[in-house]
């Protein structure tokens, strides 16, 4: 793995490992574990997704989080989720929340959880995510204080960047690289900076097509002296004043990553689709960075560890 060097790292379904042979490996005894983390897939609960919840099978596997306390007794756990898995249904009358609660309680831990923006955290993007923390019973815990800060920008982020380079060059930071097609371009240039492509006055119908008002977060450009929108998936924001999309490195750099944190694989065009998971779609599925470390502090502090 390009970036887990020095780690041990299972390519596999968690629900194919043993709890207890994870830990003989790593030669954990029961109790030894500081922190088990984990980032359950979202997909079921997100609020642009089809909202299939427990239904869904990648919406159970949060509970694989408390087969592993179970055996591995950790000091803290640590989950982060979308904040629509919270209040998701689990039951006719429980939701998620309610659940995990109830399942952590059964192997000795409370359960506590919240909303946290990544913009309160230093990161230049408007990011909310539900943070849920388990500690063994009677450990008290507070989540950190957020908002005291202000938020950084995009144009901060990305500012010092080179030139993004095409995909036939060596780029001088890594991942900056542009494949945007020319077609792409000229629709990008009728947008202006903090605006989407549907509210562009003067943009031709063979440009807007069948985009409403209503679809303010595609085919938007970020400004620079706000944080950006939320990176997501299936969508591809455009530079603020270059005709372009962002490189992988400029959403890596507006996801908290450090330029020395390097991802592999293709680049997806916005309108093409690529065999392997593209570096858009890592950075967008990435916990940023400075949010995880501003939580993991706290823990940290809580428990002495």
């Amino acid at each position: 793995m390009r970036n887990s060097r020095g780690k041990a790292v299972w390519q596999v379904d968690v629900r194919a490992l043993d709890p207890n042979g994870v830990a003989t490996t790593l030669d954990l005894k029961p109790g030894e574990l500081g922190l088990l983390h984990g980032g359950p897939p979202c997909q079921p609960f997100s609020q642009i997704g089809k909202k299939t919840g427990i239904k869904d099978p990648r919406g159970q596997l949060a509970f694989q989080m408390v087969r592993f306390t179970r055996e591995t007794r950790p000091a803290a756990v640590l989950i982060e989720q979308v904040p629509k898995f919270l209040d998701a249904p689990a039951t006719d009358d429980m939701t998620m929340l309610d659940v995990l609660s109830e399942e952590f309680a059964g192997v000795g831990y409370d359960l506590q959880a919240t909303v946290l923006d990544a913009a309160d955290c230093g990161v230049p993007q408007k990011r909310k995510r539900a943070i849920i923390v388990a500690v063994p019973k009677g450990q008290d815990f507070q989540f950190p204080l957020v908002g005291q800060r202000q938020p950084a920008t995009v144009g901060e982020a990305i500012k010092d960047l080179p030139d993004a380079v095409p995909p036939d060059c060596e780029p001088l930071a890594p991942n900056h690289i542009d494949i945007t097609p020319p077609r792409d371009r000229h629709r990008i240039s009728f947008v202006a900076e903090g605006e989407w492509l549907s509210k562009t006055a003067g943009a031709p119908p063979d440009v807007v097509q069948r985009l409403t008002p209503k679809d303010s977060t595609k085919f938007r450009r970020l400004h620079r002296d706000l944080p950006a929108l939320t990176l997501r998936c299936g969508e591809a924001l455009y530079h603020p004043l270059e005709d372009r999309y962002l490189t992988p490195r400029e959403a890596a750099r507006i996801q908290g990553f450090p330029d020395t944190h390097v991802f592999v694989g293709p680049i997806r065009r916005r309108t093409g689709i690529v065999r392997d998971l593209d570096q858009h779609r890592q950075v967008a599925n990435a916990v940023p960075p400075p949010l995880a470390k501003s939580v993991a502090a706290t823990v940290k502090s809580a428990l002495c560890l």
